[in-house]
């Protein structure tokens, strides 16, 4: 199958500080294949100048989303709109390094996955492993990647990481109901559910900490964890 366009999803809540570079990011990189990029930013509820923003840089699609719909909500808006035959996640922060995008593609570009899965790479200096919560996280997120793969038998080395990317029509094909953070989660295991195999790719990683804006926590963690074992066995 030939490819021809990839369409970047950009969900933005409040998100004004990161969101002009990370754009800027998304804009520079090469992509293999000869591939195209459709940039879009759902702007989704945001109170802060990210509305604003948007207007001042060119050569991108802006979704305005009023009220807030959830992250999911706006990855669902940002997937309707795209017009890709390929399409990747980028989170409006500086997290992720778009750099990894011709990694994330090329699995999908060689025919051997219509999904692959963003894997990250530790940081080596992570100020966060002197906290608890950092711990917390790590056995939970251990325990959604085991969970995933005993219920669906995959094989995944994780599904917590912001980058995945798709095939467009693989993605039209799944309907997917939750617009919160568990909405990744619904939607790889409804694949997963229909005998397709993820492809993990290595990808940069550059944690913020809670006090620096990070919006998920324990509570969206529990949730991630009943949709997975809710959709085993619920269409």
């Amino acid at each position: 199958m030939s490819f021809k366009k990839l369409s970047i999803v950009i969900p933005a809540y409040n998100e004004s500080a990161t969101l002009r570079e990370i754009i800027a990011k998304v804009k520079a990189v090469q992509l293999p294949g000869g591939l195209t990029k459709e940039i879009i930013v759902a702007d989704n509820g945001s109170s802060d100048a990210t509305e604003e923003l948007l207007k001042t840089i060119p050569d991108i699609t802006v979704l305005i989303l009023r009220p807030n719909r959830g992250k999911g909500g706006a990855v669902k808006a940002g997937f309707a709109a795209a017009t890709g035959d390929l399409v990747i996640i980028q989170d409006a922060d500086l997290e992720y390094d778009p750099e990894d995008f011709p990694a994330m593609v090329r699995p999908i570009l060689d025919g051997k996955t219509e999904v692959t899965i963003g894997v990250r790479i530790e940081p080596e200096h992570d100020a966060r492993k002197h906290k608890s919560l950092y711990w917390a996280s790590w056995f939970g997120n251990h325990l959604i990647t085991w969970t995933t793969n005993i219920l669906y038998l995959n094989n995944g080395g994780e599904y917590e990481g912001c980058y995945k990317a798709f095939t467009k029509k693989l993605l039209d094909q799944i309907t997917v109901k939750t617009n919160n953070f568990d909405f990744d989660n619904e939607l790889v295991c409804k694949i997963l559910k229909q005998g397709y195999k993820t492809i993990d790719v290595p990808i940069r990683y550059y944690p913020r900490n809670y006090d620096e804006g990070k919006k998920i926590n324990w509570k969206h963690g529990v949730k991630i964890l009943w949709t997975i074992i809710k959709y085993r066995f619920v269409r």
